[in-house]
């Protein structure tokens, strides 16, 4: 199964990253960090007789490696309760793609697998759940099934090393994925 992390968080190699790594340890997989792309905020053209503008970004590079991959691992950290701005206008862009002729986005999403990966400091284990229901009802949408989730807590770099809890059940997802390997 091909696995793409992506990693919604601004700071490199931060705790969502590194959990996400945990829960992928062993295994092969490809990762792209949102913050290296430049993605802009798209114009809400949903009701023009026109469809959507071409927005001059980068998101079309992530969407090719994203329709590359069987599993796709979101990874964001719990930015005031909800997903991060980097992950947000990467989610919004879909809107668009799903007026682009030259593919069927929402076909080629319902082939794929999501896993969330969420880390806050706030009481994440209750405050993320609100998040964790916000992705199924987008891959609900998309007839995407979501596979599991993992909700960390971490607040300064590497906190979430402290959370031996995670990192346990990160590691028996990982055993659960690669049994569907």
């Amino acid at each position: 199964m091909k696995t793409l992390a992506i990693y919604g968080g601004s700071r490199k190699n931060g705790n969502s990253e590194q959990l996400t790594k945990e829960l992928l340890k062993g295994t092969s997989y490809s990762s792209i960090h949102l913050s290296d792309y430049h993605i802009k905020p798209i114009v809400d053209q949903r009701h023009d007789s026109n469809g959507f503008d071409a927005v001059d970004d980068d998101y079309s590079l992530v969407l090719e490696q994203v329709r590359a991959h069987e599993l796709l691992v979101f990874t964001t950290p719990l930015y005031w309760y909800g997903m991060s701005g980097l992950m947000k206008n990467f989610v919004d862009h879909w809107s668009q793609s799903f007026r682009d002729t030259s593919i069927n986005f929402k076909m080629e999403m319902a082939t794929k697998r999501a896993f969330v990966v969420i880390v806050g400091d706030d009481e994440p284990q209750k405050k993320a759940l609100p998040l964790v229901q916000q992705f199924q009802y987008i891959f609900d949408f998309m007839n995407m099934p979501l596979v599991g989730y993992l909700i960390g807590k971490g607040r300064k770099p590497g906190d979430i090393q402290n959370d031996l809890k995670t990192l346990e059940n990160a590691a028996t997802w990982r055993e659960r994925l690669l049994e569907q390997v």
